[in-house]
């Protein structure tokens, strides 16, 4: 491979040493079909002689088979390749390439164009340090340019460049790029892009790309390399802010040694610095700062560490240490921007996992504020969020973690929703700031707890969900259920769909959101009356695995039973007792579950009750048997 660097025939051990020392810039390019953000990433390979002399002869080969430059070469055709893997069913979100020069490393990813992709350019802006963002001289400012340009300050990239590309194919007509340039400023001023370099130029003739065009005597700026060179990285800026290690792992090799290793994603720490670990708030001081080199005096942002401390102080995985005067926040409750990224809808009240840094918790989005129109910036209602939906939510997690706004640190200020059965990322997400009432609302004690009042009643609480199709017998076994221990003295409530409904959720209808609404909060109120010491049953269709999942996770795993109420489809809509399935059949009653909106059956309940085989009286029976087995009806 050649490089532009003479040091590699001359003396290859100092250029691998100067080499590992440069800067590395990661940069993504942007912008809409057919601007040109191949040919550009093409002519950079090229320029920087990071080309195999196979792929140079390839790219000569296919310029004159399927170039569209005539004899000359198709840059392109360096990048296009991916093209070809997607049409072939290969998924690839962001194609990324490596080159350097003499001053820098770079790594720049080609991220997809269309509206349909926004989660993958997501995915390849979360890294970046600047990006490129084409425009093409004949078209101008057009809606994709301004979708890219959101999303770009959205995700915190500070150094932006408007590459007014394909400038040969309009005479390189200063005028034509001066209107652009005025276009483009007043939109970004709309969205808070203030740092913009303009440049003019074009990437199939080489026109301000490595060198000065000598065809725009006119324009005086940087060339896009001179500027990627010299450009402010994530990490030089970093390094001015306030210290952070976010803990990936404590290092406990021996009894004599506990470190806590990670990557800074902030700031400077020398031994003696005064430190706090959020969430827990406790403090110490650096007694040493550890590499693979051995110990240092300093450290700074992007460097790998582990630090040892002058306290024992409990610091677990996921934790941030911080600099004590000027600490990382701690809150369970956020107003953040989230960017959906699976097929399946975000629904509100549904539980997720959410991942910062190396810190994983429950969270749910609890309200919707709005989605926002990537494409006018319009603020619009919404109740749900579809794949590459961008909205403005609420978030509550169970329990505080430590966190920065994402505009002041991105790593300590960005997460990811991870759907808790399939183990998808669903999400990606960015902290706002905490909202007030997690600081003002605390859990009170109490001193009659759950144990004092489960004893008076002489029985154990639990919960005895009961889940299955309309017309399975749910409220019909359940009842018999309540009856059969209501008479053997126990102390119960039975909370039943319908009946809920007219009180509790009567504002909800029977979307998947207001289903899973629904199910939030009867789980909660199933919590409060388990705390109560009472033998909660529960009747409800249940649909989704994901709510039965997450009213299990807010009692004891010895307080919940799950009982699926297995009856056919058939056999439950040949009952129809209420008339629902008839109407439902003929288009009258829409989300009606089995029919048009899906029922999760339970992969392994803790009972399966067959109401084929097995009658009501039958049922009840062998459930409060099966209770009393499981030690749930307690003395």
């Amino acid at each position: 491979m050649a490089h532009i660097s003479d040091l590699i025939a001359t003396d290859i051990e100092q250029y691998l040493q100067a080499h590992e020392k440069k800067s590395l810039l990661r940069f993504i390019t942007c912008g809409s079909v057919d601007d040109g953000k191949s040919t550009l990433i093409g002519r950079l390979l090229y320029e920087s002689k990071m080309l195999f002399e196979d792929q140079l002869a390839a790219m000569e080969a296919d310029s004159k088979k399927y170039g569209t430059q005539g004899e000359n070469l198709d840059f392109a055709l360096l990048v296009d390749g991916l093209a070809a893997e997607r049409e072939q069913g290969i998924t690839i979100d962001v194609a990324y390439r490596f080159f350097s020069t003499d001053k820098r490393k770079f790594i720049v990813a080609d991220t997809p164009g269309h509206e349909q992709y926004t989660r993958n350019m997501v995915t390849g802006a979360s890294t970046a340090d600047a990006a490129v963002l084409m425009v093409d001289a004949r078209r101008g400012v057009l809606t994709q340019t301004r979708r890219h340009s959101y999303l770009v300050s959205l995700l915190g990239i500070r150094h932006i460049v408007v590459a007014i590309s394909k400038m040969d194919l309009v005479d390189y007509a200063e005028p034509v790029f001066r209107r652009i340039c005025e276009d483009y400023r007043s939109f970004a001023a709309q969205i808070g892009l203030d740092e913009v370099t303009f440049i003019p130029m074009s990437a199939y003739k080489g026109d301000n790309i490595i060198e000065p065009s000598a065809s725009m005597p006119w324009y005086h700026g940087t060339t896009l390399m001179g500027y990627l060179e010299t450009v402010e990285v994530d990490d030089e800026r970093l390094q001015k802010q306030p210290f952070r290690l976010p803990v990936q792992w404590v290092n406990r090799p021996n009894l004599d040694f506990r470190g806590f290793a990670g990557t800074i994603a902030g700031g400077i720490v020398k031994p003696g610095d005064r430190i706090r670990v959020q969430p827990s708030g406790k403090e110490s001081t650096i007694a040493r700062i550890v590499t693979r080199d051995g110990d240092v005096e300093q450290a700074v942002a992007g460097q790998s560490i582990t630090l040892t401390l002058a306290d024992e102080i409990d610091i677990s995985r996921g934790d941030v240490i911080s600099t004590a005067d000027s600490p990382a926040g701690s809150a369970d409750q956020f107003e953040t921007t989230l960017v959906w990224m699976h097929d399946e809808p975000l629904l509100p009240g549904r539980p997720y996992l959410l991942k910062i840094g190396a810190k994983t918790v429950t969270a749910t989005v609890t309200h919707i504020k709005y989605q926002v129109n990537v494409n006018t910036l319009e603020h619009v209602a919404a109740r749900t969020l579809d794949l590459n939906a961008i909205g403005v939510c609420n978030l509550s997690l169970d329990r505080p973690i430590a966190f920065d706004p994402y505009d002041e640190n991105r790593d300590t200020g960005g997460f990811i929703l991870i759907d808790r059965l399939s183990n998808n990322t669903v999400g990606a997400g960015l902290i706002h700031f905490a909202l007030r009432r997690s600081q003002n609302i605390h859990m009170q004690h109490v001193d009659v707890d759950k144990a004092a009042r489960a004893a008076l009643k002489h029985q154990k609480p639990c919960v005895l969900w009961f889940t299955g199709l309309s017309g399975a017998g749910k409220s019909t076994v359940a009842n018999l259920v309540e009856k059969k221990l209501h008479a053997q003295g126990y102390h119960t409530y039975l909370l039943d769909g319908d009946n809920v409904r007219h009180g509790l959720n009567k504002d909800l209808g029977f979307t998947e959101a207001d289903r899973v609404e629904n199910i939030r909060r009867v789980a909660e109120v199933a919590k409060l009356m388990v705390d109560a010491g009472l033998i909660v049953i529960t009747a409800f269709i249940s649909p989704f695995r994901a709510e039965r999942q997450m009213a299990r996770s807010l009692v004891a795993e010895d307080e919940f039973l799950e009982v699926f109420i297995d009856t056919p489809l058939e056999v439950a809509e040949g009952r129809d007792a209420k008339g629902l399935y008839k109407k439902a059949r003929r288009g009258e009653l829409k989300n009606f579950t089995g029919i048009d909106s899906p029922y999760e059956a339970p992969e392994a309940p803790d009972v399966r009750i067959n109401t084929v085989t097995m009658s009501a009286a039958e049922a009840a029976t062998y459930l409060v048997l099966e209770l009393q087995r499981r030690g749930g009806l307690g003395d």
